[in-house]
């Protein structure tokens, strides 16, 4: 099997550059290079961190049934939470901090709120599935209510926060991802 062909197809797929799966990964673009035409090989190690960035695994890679996964269920999920920030936090798809975009679900309770986010690259989504949020971009502040959405650039500090006396639950999409 030539893993370098594999992988370079890989990389293409989630649309990285042979120099972004060389940083995330603390590699020279070159050695990239060189996997991709099976001019040389990585360690184990090396092959793990270059699949784990690509959204795989050994077992997945090596296996000539392979199938991307469509179907997440409660158990693929993951939960965070903070008690003082009066949020839960929980990934929706396992994994996708690797991907292009990572879905998430917020529930803040009254008075909560989710830790303050620098500007950075990428846009953001949210779709408020109950209660009242308070989004505050800059300087400026919007609320929205169950059934709106927001989308925005994230070129100013963002917050969110619960803005009724009952919680508030919506989803949060950030490309790239950044939760």
């Amino acid at each position: 099997m030539e893993i370098g062909e594999k992988i370079k197809g890989l990389r293409i797929e989630k649309q990285l550059t042979q120099e972004e799966l060389a940083n995330r990964c603390e590699l020279s673009k070159g050695f990239i290079s060189q996997v991709e035409r099976d001019l040389t090989s990585p360690s184990i190690a090396t092959l793990i961190d270059l699949l784990d960035v690509l959204g795989t695994n050994l077992n997945e890679f090596f296996s000539e049934d392979h199938q991307e996964k469509v179907v997440f269920t409660k158990e693929d999920m993951s939960e965070t939470s903070d008690e003082k920030l009066k949020y839960n936090l929980t990934w929706l798809v396992s994994n996708s901090q690797k991907d292009s975009m990572e879905p998430i679900m917020i529930t803040l309770q009254e008075g909560g709120f989710y830790i303050e986010d620098e500007p950075h690259e990428g846009e953001e989504f949210g779709y408020v599935l109950k209660g009242t949020i308070l989004l505050r971009l800059g300087n400026k502040k919007y609320k929205i209510k169950t059934g709106e959405s927001f989308y925005f650039k994230p070129n100013v500090n963002h917050q969110v926060y619960n803005a009724g006396k009952k919680p508030a639950k919506f989803i949060w999409i950030s490309t790239p991802p950044s939760f």
